[in-house]
């Protein structure tokens, strides 16, 4: 059985004593019920990975002992997805949790010409990028930013490689057919329920970012998004 994994950000050497934050110290004895010299795995979400133990236990929280540590190589491919907020706050967070738990290295909201609603968490996103992180004992976690005006994003990214999926008749190449093992980093955009607008589409063209489709049938937002993440991983683009 693997060994429970946790989120605790810092440094970690040989022999440190770390404590977590009262939340994942009270999952740690009160829901798992972990006891003194148990094995966990740690990672701070920049690569590192500590096996470690429980060392000592409270009612509310814990220490543990770090025994050593690995560093994992970051992602070869660094993918960003910029998509559009939701009407549906839990759609939007559905996309979050199963995008981190892909690997996609950074979620960029975005507040397009036409998205319905503007308000949004961070730090309720990012929580849930954590969750998905240990959940699939990962050791980068995902980043989450700001809402961004999607042009203020075309004209400051510098992937490698740029994308946007829109719904309007012009020619598009199925995202599927631009797979290029060469390339290190990507940003696909994905707009909201109502596409995005001829102006923003034309703006991401004039920027480099290529016309795409997902597939045969017309997607929700993070449906689309949660489809282009897993293409962009499986296919190195």
């Amino acid at each position: 059985m693997t060994a429970p994994f946790f989120y605790i950000p810092g440094s970690y050497v040989a022999g440190a004593v770390v404590e977590p934050v009262e939340e994942t110290g009270k999952h740690i004895v009160q829901v798992l019920r972990m006891r003194e010299g148990d094995a966990c795995l740690l990672t701070d979400g920049l690569g590192t990975i500590a096996h470690a133990k429980i060392l000592t236990t409270s009612k509310r929280s814990c220490t543990i002992l770090v025994s050593n540590t690995v560093q994992q190589p970051s992602p070869v491919h660094q993918i960003t997805i910029g998509i559009s907020l939701l009407k549906n706050a839990s759609r939007f967070e559905w996309f979050v949790e199963k995008a981190a738990e892909t690997g996609i290295s950074t979620i960029v909201p975005l507040i397009c010409s036409r998205t319905e609603k503007q308000r949004f968490r961070q730090d309720r996103a990012q929580a849930i990028a954590i969750s998905a992180m240990q959940q699939s004992q990962q050791s980068w976690l995902t980043e989450i930013k700001a809402p961004e005006d999607p042009h203020t994003l075309i004209s400051s990214c510098t992937a490698e490689r740029k994308f946007i999926a829109h719904c309007m008749e012009d020619v598009r190449t199925p995202l599927v057919s631009t797979a290029n093992s060469s390339s290190h980093s990507s940003i696909i955009l994905i707009g909201p329920e109502g596409d995005f607008t001829p102006e923003e589409v034309k703006t991401a063209l004039a920027a480099g970012y290529e016309p795409v489709i997902l597939g045969s049938t017309r997607l929700r937002t993070e449906t689309a998004g949660i489809t282009a993440a897993i293409l962009l991983r499986q296919l190195g683009i």
